[in-house]
């Protein structure tokens, strides 16, 4: 499912006041939609992507194990119901828009302007838009990009489009190491190029890799993509020693990790305290130092954060509460969600009619 500027006319001011305006259209922002819609709240998304999701776009074919009462389910399902659930109050949803300031006007209300200069208007601000906005990190030769509508990669989009193929991987990390594991179901070549003497995924994912039927070359960096309109060969070199050997390639993987972007928070006039290590320094309950001005999910960070997607869902419904309550001091401090909710009433008959 695709959401595309959905109710939105594009206009250089945009008049309408929103209780709550969500930046970053991923797990955690879907669901303080839809929680935020559950507690009678005009709702805005702003995803900087074309499509909502958030990152787990990344790793479509991936299955995702870490969510309570979900048995193993691919990310690309995933999103889909995600997104279903996330829209179920009918938000106002901007797609291709990278707020890239927040600011306050005389009103005090949140003014957020996009790169393009289109401003939106809100009573209060949820960020959850992760690291921010999140790029693969190139490897830096020169004929890079003359290959990467061809067979040079940064994510791994499907499986079976490497079926057969001897596949090179740039990159030890967790995600590396993984998808390394998951591409031997599909092809018996796969080898891995990492430039440390050791790989960095969990262990028990190395021990799986160093027993298959992968190439591990450690120490090892790629200087060369040859090919014509196609990569065909690759040159790795051996960092001590200088040693060169040239590898046949069907398939070049490059995974070096994300270039972060959270050039909002630096641009704009609010206040905004960072985490020592990463993300918007908050409590438990999504508030950071700027009132009004909320986070939740990975780029909400505090004692005893616990990074999951478990764990964004109750970061999301904190957030919206504390929005409720700011905006209306007399609110409930929490709604229920149940099958009984007034709300979801009329949804749950055509459920029914349409089961039982």
């Amino acid at each position: 499912m695709i959401v595309k500027n959905r109710h939105y006319e594009r206009k250089l001011w945009m008049e309408e006041l929103y209780d709550v305006t969500i930046i970053g259209g991923g797990p955690a922002g879907l669901f303080a939609a839809f929680y935020a819609g559950l507690r009678d709240m005009k709702v805005k998304i702003i995803e900087a992507k074309p499509v909502l999701g958030g990152k787990v776009h990344v790793y479509p074919e991936k299955l995702i194990w870490d969510i309570g009462g979900q048995p193993p389910i691919l990310g690309a399902d995933f999103i889909e119901n995600t997104i279903k659930q996330g829209l179920s109050f009918d938000p106002t949803v901007c797609c291709s828009e990278e707020v890239a300031s927040i600011d306050k006007n005389s009103a005090d209300q949140f003014v957020l302007t996009t790169t393009e200069g289109v401003k939106h208007i809100s009573k209060t601000v949820l960020i959850t838009a992760g690291s921010g906005i999140v790029k693969p990190k190139k490897i830096g030769l020169a004929v890079e990009d003359k290959f990467n509508k061809a067979n040079l990669f940064y994510t791994v989009p499907t499986i079976k489009q490497f079926k057969g193929k001897k596949v090179v991987l740039s990159g030890g990390g967790h995600s590396a190491v993984d998808w390394a594991n998951t591409l031997l179901h599909v092809t018996d070549s796969v080898t891995i190029v990492y430039r440390r003497d050791e790989m960095t995924g969990h262990e028990s994912d190395i021990k799986q890799l160093q027993a298959s039927k992968a190439t591990v070359l450690l120490g090892s960096t790629i200087q060369e993509l040859i090919g014509t309109s196609n990569i065909e060969q690759i040159r790795v070199v051996e960092e001590q020693t200088g040693k060169e050997q040239l590898l046949d390639a069907d398939a070049v993987i490059i995974n070096h990790g994300y270039e972060k972007n959270l050039k909002v928070i630096e641009n704009s006039s609010i206040s905004l305290e960072m985490h020592e290590q990463h993300g918007i320094l908050g409590n438990v309950f999504g508030v950071t130092s700027e009132p009004g001005v909320f986070a939740a999910g990975d780029a909400l960070n505090y004692e005893g954060k616990l990074h999951l997607i478990a764990g964004c869902y109750q970061d999301a419904v904190h957030a919206v509460n504390q929005i409720k309550q700011y905006i209306d001091p007399k609110a409930d401090s929490s709604e229920m969600v149940s099958s009984h909710h007034q709300s979801l009433k009329e949804r749950n008959q055509v459920i029914f009619s349409e089961t039982l």
